[in-house]
């Protein structure tokens, strides 16, 4: 992808190459901006994550910060401009993937294209709301995001409004990936909590909640939902049988898991 915004915001971190490492600069930058979206949003993390922010600060001059500033602005311009993984093709631009841990991430086209297959119909996400009231998204791998910008672009398509029927919950092992996708689910509005952590070990160490996902009251929804749904899965269970997405059950297995569930894996 080359458009006038990414242009820009790989000028404005080229200009930090002279005096920083520049795979330190964008992750510095990363975070730092993730911080001040979060501290906006989340008093419980407040006063530890601004302590992080104050010590990255302290490595870069008023100048570098300046820059921080101008990057932001652009990547909001950005995104403005149309839902896309902007901070993921600045990675690429930069050349910071890291061949040795393999991590090239998704090109944009191609998630939008899985993500039109994953969400399946206007029918089908109508069937999942209807069982739940809203949608659920899982990535145990998030990267920087692309795949669930890409999803909430085609629920959007279908008439289905990601705002305020999809939650998404996203993992993934490197804390720099986590503050990439949090900031652009955060700019996009798409309610989520993404996690560091290690899908396959089962261990997660930090959540970042969304502006999206606080005001939505999100977590009380979702505790709500698994009340519910523990509840369902006991009746499941004693006859024997999987119920279908209008809450019946059936021996067929829905197209829609039978917790109104879009898995991306």
């Amino acid at each position: 992808m080359t458009s006038a915004r990414l242009n820009s915001i790989i000028k404005l971190f080229e200009t930090c190459r002279y005096k920083h490492d520049l795979y330190t600069v964008f992750g510095d930058w990363c975070e730092c901006t993730a911080i001040t979206m979060s501290n906006a949003v989340d008093p419980l993390q407040f006063a530890n994550r601004e302590a992080r922010f104050v010590e990255i600060a302290r490595k870069y001059g008023r100048e570098t910060m300046a820059t921080f500033s101008h990057i932001m602005g652009e990547v909001v311009m950005a995104l403005e401009e149309g839902p896309q993984d902007i901070l993921g093709a600045t990675f690429h631009a930069l050349e910071l993937h890291d061949k040795a841990r393999g991590q090239f991430y998704t090109p944009y086209p191609v998630c939008q294209l899985m993500a039109r297959v994953i969400a399946g119909s206007a029918q089908d996400m109508q069937h999942a709301i209807s069982a739940r009231g809203f949608l659920l998204a899982h990535d145990p791998a998030v990267g920087s995001g692309a795949m669930i910008v890409a999803l909430t672009e085609a629920i959007r398509e279908a008439g289905v409004n990601y705002q305020q029927l999809l939650h998404v919950t996203a993992v993934d092992i490197d804390p720099r990936a986590v503050h990439m996708a949090y900031i652009q689910f955060s700019l996009l509005h798409i309610p989520a909590a993404v996690i560091v952590g290690d899908t396959l070990a089962m261990k997660f160490r930090e959540e970042w909640h969304t502006l999206a996902h606080v005001t939505g009251g999100w977590s009380s929804r979702l505790g709500e939902t698994k009340i519910s749904d523990g509840a369902r899965a006991a009746a499941v269970r004693a006859v024997g049988a999987q119920p279908s997405a209008d809450g019946a059950s059936t021996s067929a297995t829905p197209v829609i898991e039978s917790a109104g569930q879009l898995r991306l894996l």
